[in-house]
């Protein structure tokens, strides 16, 4: 006797979308940490996708999943260490009175968390544009622009805004790289201080420019300090700003 019509057996639902990528999240973050932690102990070789995979208690293919690829795991990674890293300065960002030394403060924090995190670092920072598109490296450049901002706005900024944030973080950068790379018989303390303070004497005044005659640190604090909104059309706004950056910029 034939057959009758096939019914479809109603499979069991699908969890709701919030819970598939809470769990997913959350496994995502676990091998995450489980890389950075292979990282930290094993160095940068021993971060394999299967040794993280065992690691993290999943399988390998859901990495390739989660990731793309083994870059796009090494990508998480350094993006967790701007978050680690972001976390670091938000819990020290207790404005000094002196903006010099809260200068000198920030450039001290970033330096110890990378001979805290050698491998993380880097990670990091090893590569040209490693993670710079995360969301907590330009929260973290944020902070420095804010310190900057200060400089400018004492009149203390011997340079451009821009600039002197990109020779704050390049100095550091730079720094960490370099010790990290000596022998540690020859990593001489010395090296962490001169790079400091030459950083501060390339992007500081020793006093502040404003009680000097010249115009250019005065162009820079009025630039700090004028408003976002104010009461200039938008096409004065602009050529006000022209004519502070080329007074900031003479000499």
């Amino acid at each position: 006797m034939p057959d009758g019509p096939k019914t479809e057996t109603a499979s069991a639902p699908e969890p709701d979308v919030p819970e598939v990528s809470a769990a997913r999240e959350l496994t995502r973050q676990r091998v995450v940490e489980a890389a950075a932690d292979l990282l930290a102990r094993e160095g940068r070789d021993a971060v394999t996708t299967r040794a993280v995979a065992a690691a993290a208690g999943v399988q390998a293919p859901a990495i390739y999943r989660l990731f793309g690829d083994k870059d796009g795991l090494l990508e998480a990674v350094a993006e967790h260490g701007y978050v680690t890293f972001l976390a670091a300065k938000h819990a020290a960002d207790r404005h000094a009175q002196d903006p010099v030394e809260d200068l000198r403060a920030g450039w001290d924090l970033a330096v110890e968390f990378g001979l805290a995190n050698p491998e993380l670092y880097a990670l990091m920072y090893g590569e040209p544009r490693r993670g710079t598109t995360s969301a907590a490296f330009h929260a973290g450049m944020r902070i420095l622009l804010g310190r900057i901002r200060r400089l400018a706005a004492g009149g203390w900024l011997r340079v451009d805004e821009k600039l002197a944030a990109a020779l704050v973080h390049a100095s550091a950068r730079g720094t960490v790289l370099t010790w990290l790379s000596l022998p540690e018989g020859q990593r001489d303390p010395a090296l962490l201080t001169a790079m400091r303070e030459s950083m501060v004497a390339a992007v500081t005044h020793e006093k502040p420019a404003v009680q000097d005659a010249g115009p250019a640190g005065a162009a820079r604090a009025l630039r700090a300090l004028l408003p976002e909104q104010t009461a200039l059309s938008d096409a004065e706004q602009h050529l006000l700003s022209e004519w502070l950056d080329r007074l900031a910029s003479d000499g």
